[in-house]
C-alpha cells in the first residue's frame, strides 16, 4: 500500500463530524473486550485452545496479583508489571526478582497482548500462555520450580475450588495455571486513548499530535510505520509475517544478541521486537535495556544518533538514517521532534491504568 494511502487513511483524524445519526440504545453495553475485537478484529487464541471463561478469567487475575507463585511468597506477576503503569515496571531499567538480583531487559508493558505472537524482547514465547511458563520457576525472578508451586496451590484453601470451576476439575497443573493467566492478560485491552477516540470520531487529536500522525507515516521524516504498523494494535507482532516484527534499530555498533539467542542466526543478532507503541507515557525508560527516559529521547536518537554501521541493521532504517547524515533527506526539526512525541503520547489511555476490572483483587477486597 503506497504512502499516500495511509495518509488519507489517517486524515480523518483531526476531523470531527457535525452529523449525528439517531439510533436505538444497544440492549446490552458491550465489554471492552467486545469492542476491542470490532477495533481489532479477533484476538489470537492457541491452536490447542483456551476458551475465555467469566471463571478462567477471574482466576487468572487472582494469579496474575498472587505472590503465592514466587518463592518467598513476595512478588507476583503484577510486582514487574504495576497496571498503574500499563503493566510495565516503570521507573526500573531491570527489575529484581525475589534474591536481589536484576534481569537481562527492561520490563515490557503488557497492553492488548491477545492480539500478539510474539513475547519477550527475543519472541522466544509464541504466546501467552508460553510466556507465563518461564517467569516462576526462573531463578532470576521468582524462583519457584513449578512442581513446588503446583502443591502450594493444590494445597490452598481456595485454588482447587477456583481451578474446578475454571477447568471442570480441581487437579492443578501449570498449563491450567498459565491458561488461567494468559485468559486475564487477554482481557488487558487498551481502546480509549486520545488517537483512539480521535480515529473514531468522538474527539479532536492536537494539532501537533494530528501533524506528528504524518510525520509518523512519511517516508522522509519519521518513517516509524514500517516496524510499528499503521494501527490500531500498533505492534507488528500481530502480523506474524511482517519481517519487521524483529529488527536491530542501530541502537549500538555492536548489539546485544537479541533474536539470535533464540534462533542461532547471524543474521539476527541484534534483532529485538518492535514493540507497541501504546501507553509509552506510563511505561518509562525505553528499549530493550531502558537507556532512555524519555520520549523525546527516542524520538532525537532516531533523528541522529543511529549507529548505521551494526551489523544486520533494519536496511529502511539504515538507509534514512544514511541520507539524513549526506544531506539528501533533512533532519527533524525541533518541531517535527515534538510532534512525533505529541503523536506518540496521544496512543496513551488514562482509563487503561484505572480500570477496576484490571485491578488488584486482593485490595479491592480490603
Amino acid at each position: 500500500m503506497r504512502i499516500c494511502t495511509y495518509l488519507l487513511l489517517f486524515l480523518g483524524l483531526a476531523l470531527v463530524s457535525c452529523e449525528s445519526n439517531v439510533t436505538e440504545p444497544p440492549d446490552k453495553e458491550p465489554t471492552k473486550l467486545e469492542r476491542a475485537v470490532e477495533y481489532f478484529g479477533l484476538p489470537l487464541v492457541p491452536g490447542a485452545g483456551n476458551p475465555q471463561t467469566k471463571a478462567g478469567v477471574a482466576l487468572g487475575r487472582r494469579l496474575f496479583y498472587d505472590p503465592i507463585l514466587s518463592g518467598d511468597e513476595t512478588l507476583a506477576c503484577a510486582g514487574c508489571h504495576r497496571q498503574e503503569h500499563a503493566f510495565s515496571d516503570a521507573g526500573h531499567v531491570l527489575s529484581r526478582g525475589i534474591h536481589g538480583n536484576f534481569g537481562n531487559f527492561n520490563t515490557p508493558s503488557v497492553v492488548n497482548p491477545g492480539w500478539g505472537t510474539s513475547f519477550f524482547w527475543n519472541g522466544r514465547a509464541p504466546s501467552l500462555e508460553a510466556q507465563a511458563i518461564e517467569p516462576v520457576p526462573n531463578p532470576v525472578e521468582m524462583d519457584l520450580p513449578w512442581n513446588v508451586a503446583l502443591p502450594r496451590l493444590q494445597s490452598h484453601a481456595d485454588y482447587p475450588r477456583l481451578f474446578a470451576a475454571a477447568f471442570g476439575s480441581a487437579t492443578i497443573t501449570h498449563e491450567r495455571v498459565t491458561q488461567a493467566i494468559a485468559q486475564f492478560e487477554r482481557t488487558l485491552v487498551s481502546i480509549d486513548s486520545p488517537y483512539d477516540r480521535a480515529n473514531r470520531g468522538e474527539a479532536q487529536l492536537s494539532l501537533d499530535a494530528f501533524l506528528g500522525v504524518q510525520n509518523y507515516l512519511s517516508e522522509t521524516v519519521g518513517d516509524c510505520f514500517h516496524c510499528h504498523g499503521v494501527g490500531p494494535v500498533f505492534d507488528n507482532s500481530a502480523f506474524p509475517s511482517n519481517p519487521k516484527v524483529f529488527a536491530n534499530n542501530g541502537l549500538d555498533s555492536i548489539p546485544a544478541e537479541g533474536l539470535f539467542a533464540v534462533t542461532g542466526n547471524e543474521a539476527d543478532r541484534g534483532k529485538f521486537k518492535a514493540p507497541t507503541l501504546r501507553n509509552l507515557v506510563y511505561t518509562a525508560p525505553y528499549m530493550h535495556d531502558g537507556r532512555f527516559f524519555t520520549l523525546e529521547e527516542v524520538v532525537r536518537f532516531y533523528n541522529t544518533g543511529i549507529h548505521t554501521d551494526s551489523p544486520n541493521m533494519d536496511l529502511k532504517l539504515r538507509g534514512n538514517a544514511q541520507k539524513r547524515e549526506s544531506g539528501e533527506f533533512p533532519t527533524w526539526t525541533d518541531a517535527q521532534i515534538q510532534q512525533l512525541v505529541a503523536f506518540l503520547e496521544s496512543l496513551s489511555d488514562p482509563s487503561y491504568v484505572t480500570d477496576p476490572a484490571l485491578s488488584d483483587p486482593f485490595a479491592a477486597k480490603d
